[in-house]
């Protein structure tokens, strides 16, 4: 008997995509003064909308009417007054769920379940919980009467569009700043639609300006008379950044790279550590800052462990994004799929054993199988550098003391998992991975009210909960 999935396309037409889309400035879409860019459907690679960029001109009119709404309107407001107008925009992102998700997986190549399942709720869970703390924050044990920054430029990448544009804006909004949001250049869309949103909400002019462009234009934002700089990326943006803020005075928190690892016990449960093995690396191809990219196994379980791995990955669905049952969707970019396929050859190049799923990719589009490397040592690239795409790389040890050695030996550190059954080891493990977040007997999980942020070359500051909040206030 065939127990092959029948495809199960969502509609595109839901996504309401335009043929064109625009800067929105000052509460109004704009002509900008930028060249236009084309944003492309990366399972396809055809071309999806026309989108303005802003200038240089732009940036100075946004960060105007930014500065104009924080100090007229939007910085003397009470906070049960805000989050009014938060908590609106939050349920018309909800109401409007399904066409965000549609729109999301268009622009950006991620599978419609994630998109549908975890990025749109998500996006407007943060909104909600913000939402919530904008008449509290003199009791969010941050000093007394706090106050808002004033005007944050906020500068986001392509991996979560809509959920990484509602991390920044949520707690700004909430805290009584005004915001100039950078969507990424190949994902614009659904930053500009929630922009449509706050309009909708009545969120007054200025408060909310989204500029799309390229890498000019972020560096316009960062530049520009703003009082605090919000930003998620690559590391090496992530340094230039924080060079040229240097002395300035100026706030900055950067969310950037990691080379996460999940580090396998024998004594874990082990369908329940492969599971969310494979949910730490190929959720979202492996687009995730905080992905599950190295694999640490003790070494006893080793071979069982890897049976299980490849059995589960096999099973593992690479295709349209928009199918319900695409489990690997499209790499977002030519640029990206180029760099995984260079990191991945470099791992042959340096003795590693390629395994590679046999599921057949699309004969047009971006895409790259799920790929694991085994014998896999610590100098080797593939343990060094974030791939971010839909590779793992396995390592093993023999004792707790040589995983948390290997496990942190990485510039970064944003975040780690460790499965096993005891406590105590959980706990131990824990407290000396060095990494911002460390998931026990899960993996990728997040909530609004629980902080998410790294050390070393993965970045400083938090963002979501009462830690988040502190970035956006003088307290």
């Amino acid at each position: 008997m065939d127990w092959t999935y029948a495809p199960a396309p969502e509609n595109a037409a839901i996504a309401n995509l335009q043929p064109t889309y625009r800067p929105f400035i000052d509460g109004e879409f704009v002509d900008g003064g930028g060249e236009p860019l084309k944003t492309i459907n990366p399972a396809t690679e055809e071309v999806l909308a026309e989108v303005g960029t802003a200038s240089p001109a732009d940036v100075e009119r946004a960060t105007a009417a930014a500065r104009r709404a924080y100090t007229k309107v939007w910085g003397p407001m009470s906070g049960a007054e805000r989050a009014k107008y938060i908590y609106r925009i939050a349920r018309i992102m909800a109401e409007r769920s399904r066409e965000l998700a549609v729109l999301e997986t268009l622009d950006n190549g991620k599978p419609i379940r994630e998109s549908r399942d975890v990025d749109i709720p998500t996006a407007s869970a943060h909104l909600f919980h913000h939402a919530g703390w904008a008449d509290k924050l003199e009791y969010a044990g941050l000093g007394p009467a706090p106050k808002p920054v004033g005007v944050v430029g906020a500068v986001i990448p392509w991996n979560f569009p809509l959920l990484m544009a509602a991390w920044k804006v949520a707690p700004a909004l909430a805290c009584g700043n005004t915001i100039v949001l950078k969507p990424a250049e190949t994902t614009p869309l659904t930053a500009l639609v929630l922009a449509e949103i706050a309009a909708e909400a009545g969120l007054p002019p200025g408060v909310l300006n989204v500029l799309p462009g390229a890498g000019e234009t972020g560096a316009a934002v960062v530049g520009a008379e703003v009082d605090k700089v919000a930003f998620t990326g690559s590391t090496d943006v992530g340094r230039e950044i924080q060079r040229r803020l240097a002395g300035t005075g100026r706030r900055l928190t950067l969310e950037l790279g990691g080379k996460a690892a999940n580090v396998v016990y024998a004594d874990a449960a082990l369908d329940q550590a492969v599971d969310g093995v494979v949910d730490g690396i190929f959720f979202n191809q492996g687009h995730v800052c905080c992905a599950g990219s190295r694999l640490l196994v003790q070494e006893s379980i080793a071979e069982e462990f890897a049976e299980l791995l490849h059995a589960r990955i096999e099973t593992l669905r690479v295709g349209d994004p928009l199918d319900k049952n695409t489990d690997v969707g499209a790499i977002n970019s030519r640029a990206q799929l180029d760099r995984i396929v260079d990191l991945a050859a470099a791992g042959d190049a340096e003795g590693a054993q390629r395994w590679t799923s046999s599921c057949p990719l699309p004969e047009r589009g971006l895409f790259f199988p799920p790929t694991v490397f085994d014998g896999v040592e610590q100098t080797m690239r593939i343990a060094r550098e974030e791939i971010f795409g839909p590779v793992l790389s396995v390592l093993t040890f023999r004792t707790p003391e040589e995983a948390v050695a290997k496990a942190n030996n990485t510039p970064y550190g944003l975040s780690a998992g460790v499965w096993t059954e005891k406590g105590a080891k959980a706990l131990w493990t824990a407290q000396r991975l060095r990494a911002g977040v460390v998931w026990t007997n899960t993996f990728n999980r997040f909530d609004p009210a629980s902080p998410f942020g790294g050390y070393r070359e993965s970045g400083f500051g938090r963002e979501g909960g009462r830690a988040g909040l502190a970035a956006y206030l003088n307290a």
